[in-house]
């Protein structure tokens, strides 16, 4: 009879005796026990780890983007482009985890509604950062979070950031290319505002590519996140009508009609509407 096989015959590491394991590095016991359904439901599990994993995904994103800003800010695009299409893949990976989620059917999810109380994924301050960090901004959405006096800060404090689009406009600035005061010089707390000659400057990287390459790269690196991000938002509009249909949503929100508003929000408008002028 064959001998069973041992990985401590290849070297595997099989005693972790006041060493560090998967599970310590990982703090698997404290990620694995915060999962805590308030119902007997079935699919309760399902819809808290569906939410706190991407949460997860969002915190990585939150860093990816701030850390391409910086880049961009200090003359370091390649930098930022890595960074950029890890965000990308990262909304991808968000995308795909609607498939479980869709799993649930309206009859399953009414069995845990009313225990969620007033909580919304509304009210995910992480997904506001990410947004007010690529540049969608609107104070008004702090409100949620005032109950919260650090996570109202982090908000605020972002606000006062250019963000990621405000930042490669700049650079696109110190390439040569036209930018007028206003765009430069606004006020970053209030929502962008699409400017003709912004346009026309990036209108001119993409019909000048080769000489132009590396705002041709970081206007495609750009695009590439906002096809994810607005896939996302699809994905999630078209799972909640499939689950709760037109039911307002938990946080008081018009439910899918709230969520289809945001669909036509653009965070990079120039870079879309070049494309018909090209």
């Amino acid at each position: 009879m064959e001998k069973p096989y041992n990985p401590a015959d290849d070297g595997a590491e099989m005693s972790f005796d006041g060493r560090m394991s998967y599970g310590d590095y990982l703090h698997l016991d404290q990620i694995l026990d915060a999962q805590h359904p308030i119902s007997d439901a079935h699919d309760e599990m399902l819809f808290i780890i569906q939410h706190q994993t991407s949460e997860l995904w969002m915190r990585l994103a939150i860093k990816e983007v701030v850390a391409a800003r910086d880049a961009l800010a200090t003359g370091r695009p390649r930098h930022a482009f890595k960074m950029l299409a890890r965000v990308a893949r990262i909304f991808e990976q968000l995308n795909n985890a609607w498939d479980v989620l869709r799993t649930m059917t309206p009859s399953e999810y009414t069995t845990f509604r009313e225990t969620l109380g007033q909580s919304s994924g509304f009210q995910s301050y992480q997904y506001r950062l990410i947004e007010f960090a690529v540049g969608n901004r609107n104070a008004a959405m702090i409100k949620p979070h005032e109950h919260r006096a650090d996570i109202a800060d982090i908000l605020r404090h972002e606000l006062t950031q250019p963000s990621l689009y405000d930042t490669a406009i700049q650079v696109l600035h110190k390439a040569g290319h036209t930018v007028p005061d206003k765009v430069l010089n606004r006020n970053f707390s209030l929502q962008y505002q699409p400017n003709e000659t912004v346009r026309a400057a990036w209108t001119t990287v993409y019909q000048n590519p080769e000489e132009n390459w590396e705002l041709y790269e970081l206007a495609e690196k750009l695009v590439d996140f906002e096809d994810y991000f607005r896939r996302w938002r699809f994905n999630h509009v078209t799972t909640v009508e499939r689950i709760i249909g037109f039911k307002r949503g938990t946080g008081g929100t018009s439910g899918t009609s709230y969520l289809r508003r945001m669909l036509d929000v653009e965070i990079f408008p120039e870079l879309w509407h070049l494309r018909t002028d090209l």
